[in-house]
């Protein structure tokens, strides 16, 4: 999986993928710089919401915390439950 398809599916985890394009047009192009992730980041990204701030911030803690590694594992468990169990029941960084 390339770097940005790992971004793609870690925001899709998150139910944040419409977000992509901002992330990668602002540098986010890999889990490692998704770790720097902070307020003023998300201001350029242009996370507005509340509340999709803080699903952000909750999944770079984290990465932070557990590494990239936790991603790719916890991407790989959602795919083999399948796309319908997949959406309704993956879970990311505790967040959902």
């Amino acid at each position: 999986m390339s770097d940005q398809n790992i971004v793609r599916e870690w925001l899709r985890s998150l139910d944040l993928e419409n977000y992509y394009e901002a992330f990668v047009d602002n540098g986010y192009d890999d889990l490692e710089m998704c770790k720097q992730i902070g307020d003023p980041d998300l201001d350029a990204i242009g996370v507005r919401s509340a509340k999709d701030r803080q699903t952000v911030k909750g999944a770079v803690r984290t990465l932070l915390e557990k590494g990239g590694t936790s991603v790719y594992i916890s991407l790989e468990e959602c795919g083999r439950m399948g796309q319908s169990q997949a959406s309704s029941q993956c879970c990311f960084g505790g967040l959902r």
